[in-house]
């Protein structure tokens, strides 16, 4: 059998920039699936659900293959927080979120011709430091980090607004979780050959 075709369901830069880190080859495709939030959905539940929806709303122009869906949400004591969109909004999230615990929470769903869609989540834990209005507006205006979950990039500047992080995989804070997909790739016993 020949391999598959990899593709990544994500418009997303930084999980293009993670996929490029495991040397294989892949596709990135748009998904067609619309993001949003369900009234009382667990952080967890939702990351999965939205995952799922856009490995499913990819269409493979190939008989064998494999889609990677992924989506991210920032949490701390039940709230979702989602893609500011907006500096003032950023501005809101970051002052919020000092001096405590925030968990990033990122799934990925993958769907082939022959399995159900295999779905599963991981979270990281980061500590935001206590920072001043001024910190925060000089943060935004040096990183814009409008589309990012929870307004931050870690994988940047945005390292020198914490105190602490926990957890197994750093690159489940940065939006795809790689030893996590790594793993589920593995598990697909017709596709072992990808990594």
């Amino acid at each position: 059998m020949n391999k598959p075709t990899l593709f990544l369901g994500s418009s997303s830069s930084y999980r293009r920039a993670l996929m490029d880190r495991l040397q294989v080859r892949y596709k990135q495709v748009s998904p067609d699936y619309v993001e949003r939030d369900l009234p009382g959905e667990d952080p967890v539940a939702m990351a999965l659900r939205q995952a799922e929806g856009k490995a499913k709303s990819v269409s493979p122009d190939v008989e064998h293959y494999i889609i990677i869906g992924s989506d991210q949400v920032a949490h701390m004591d039940g709230e979702k927080f989602g893609k500011p969109g907006n500096k003032n909004n950023a501005i809101g999230q970051l002052e919020r979120f000092q001096g405590n615990w925030v968990t990033f929470t990122t799934a990925i769903c993958l769907i082939t011709p022959s399995d159900p869609p295999q779905c599963t989540a991981e979270s990281y834990e980061i500590k935001f430091r206590d920072l001043s209005r001024q910190e925060i507006e000089h943060y935004l205006d040096r990183e814009q980090t409008y589309d990012c979950a929870g307004s931050i990039k870690v994988e940047s500047l945005g390292i020198t607004l914490l105190e602490d992080a926990r957890g197994r995989d750093i690159t489940t804070l940065y939006g795809l979780p790689l030893m996590l997909l790594r793993e589920q790739l593995s598990a697909l016993q017709e596709y072992k050959v990808l990594l």
